[in-house]
């Protein structure tokens, strides 16, 4: 893998757009719009400057207005100390923690509180993501089961099976084999927001790519899907 030393420079009529390049051995081109806004496309190591520059110009609307999108967000937040009186999202709704010493390490949630119980003091961080990734598999597991059902009467068709990677930037993705890969984090959102990232990923399958064609299967399994996408970006922070 090698990355440009140097942001290069694309143009969106009158805007000048720096992006960075990081060349890996793989066989597609994607730009990505960082959470600070920086640009950057991953390209395959044989890819001409020119064409990625090309790339990167066709795509000046979307990476324009998603910058606009991140610059609105508010601050993100401080970092977690897992102690006793923060709170933390889980399927949507923000629970308090409470952190206790015990025996037997695990997470009870009980009237808006996530109950962590640690052996020793300085555990609770890895005893709740531990529980948290338990629960996404568990909770992404039922709602895949549905989001099958709702897909299938448009064509779509998938053994269910994915795997969990926490990323920075993504929610979730798929191969051109069909391999579903979802971030974790998903399980701190609503049900409908969890769906629609399953239901995202699951259009791929049908129509690999953001074309025309992709977006009008999406829209067509889930006509809200703009306002779900909102929401989600909203109310949980990607980090890993």
């Amino acid at each position: 893998m090698s990355t440009s030393p140097d942001p290069r420079i694309a143009e969106y009529g009158t805007t000048r757009i720096p992006y960075r390049v990081v060349r890996r051995k793989r066989g597609t081109l994607s730009i990505e719009v960082l959470p600070d806004g920086t640009v950057r496309a991953v390209a395959p190591l044989d890819t001409p400057e020119h064409e990625i520059r090309r790339r990167l110009e066709g795509r000046g609307a979307w990476i324009l207005r998603q910058q606009r999108e991140l610059a609105a967000l508010p601050p993100p937040l401080p970092a977690r100390r897992y102690v006793s009186g923060e709170t933390h999202r889980y399927l949507g709704r923000q629970h308090r923690l409470r952190v206790l010493t015990g025996e037997g390490e695990g997470v009870r949630v009980t009237r808006g509180e996530l109950l962590v119980t640690v052996r020793a003091p300085g555990r609770a961080e890895q005893v709740l993501n531990a529980w948290l990734r338990a629960q996404a598999g568990a909770v992404l597991s039922e709602r895949m089961t549905r989001c099958l059902e709702q897909a299938a009467p448009f064509g779509i068709r998938h053994d269910g099976t994915f795997h969990l990677r926490a990323m920075r930037t993504r929610w979730g993705s798929c191969t051109r084999a069909g391999r579903l890969t979802f971030n974790p984090l998903l399980v701190q959102a609503p049900r409908d927001c969890i769906d629609y990232v399953l239901l995202h990923e699951l259009c791929h399958t049908a129509e690999f790519g953001h074309s025309a064609a992709y977006y009008a299967l999406l829209g067509r399994l889930l006509p809200d899907w703009k306002a779900r996408r909102a929401r989600l970006n909203r109310l949980v922070e990607l980090t890993a």
